[in-house]
């Protein structure tokens, strides 16, 4: 399969701005299906708070939620195929999300597993974290007013380490993922294309991550809030990466 040569647009505040409306429409659109399919994500994020806390580690919660964005781009590719669906103007079902997966580039397993690795990278450092700062004694919604400087200590450190792994993972990722989605570029040009577009413009780069991190690691710990915010932040980066990667003269290598 021969892929169209690609070239880059810079972007701006307003250029988010305009992704999130459109991103927001399409969650509008398709809110049944896309809620749906971010449902059981969000039930597993309610049993791995239920049995953290039951095993005592509840401070371990709010790393989890973090880690949960270091492996969650991959999950765009069910999405993708839900809105590409409704632009057919096909009524999206499961076959749009099962769709959404096969269509997209192989190369695209290959960086969930970068992924998976970094993650696990950071949660093996937060558990080492939380072993030194919280220890072995169980801690439960029953011990916060006693122990609250503890989970604080924690929690600033295991964020400071978890930026530096979601910084690296927001880089290779950011535009990555949805050229690969939607087989627009192959592992190498997709990963150069999101580097350069993140360095290129690092001001709006880092407003849409600090968007993504927010909302993202906040619906995970406000987890009703989870299949609705995962959705319209999917359609929001698919819709930005349409606007600043086009079709053009300039080969990305």
């Amino acid at each position: 399969m021969t892929l169209p040569v690609l070239s880059l647009r810079p972007y701006t505040l307003a250029t988010l701005r305009a992704a999130l409306a459109a991103g927001w429409q399409m969650a509008c659109r398709t809110r049944i299906l896309s809620f749906l399919y971010a449902l059981p994500f969000a039930l597993l994020g309610v049993l791995m708070f239920v049995l953290l806390h039951g095993q005592g580690l509840l401070p371990f919660v709010l790393a989890a939620a973090g880690g949960f964005m270091l492996f969650g781009p991959v999950m765009l590719a069910g999405f993708f195929g839900i809105a590409r669906a409704a632009e057919r103007g096909e009524p999206p079902g499961p076959g749009a999300i099962a769709a959404g997966f096969f269509q997209a580039a192989p190369a695209l397993w290959v960086l969930a597993l970068v992924c998976l690795l970094l993650f696990l990278i950071f949660a093996t450092d937060a558990a080492i974290l939380y072993s030194y700062m919280v220890g072995g004694t169980p801690f439960t919604f029953a011990h916060v007013p006693e122990r609250a400087l503890e989970a604080s200590r924690f929690a600033f450190w295991a964020g400071v380490s978890g930026c530096f792994i979601a910084a690296l993972v927001y880089v290779v990722t950011a535009f990555s993922v949805p050229l690969l989605a939607e087989r627009r570029a192959e592992l190498v040009p997709a990963v150069v294309c999101s580097v350069r577009l993140v360095f290129g413009n690092p001001g709006p780069a880092l407003v849409w991550a600090g968007i993504l991190g927010v909302l993202g690691v906040g619906s995970a710990l406000l987890l009703p809030l989870f299949p609705f915010v995962l959705p319209w932040l999917a359609y929001a980066g698919r819709e930005l990466v349409r606007q600043v990667v086009v079709a053009g003269d300039e080969k990305i290598y």
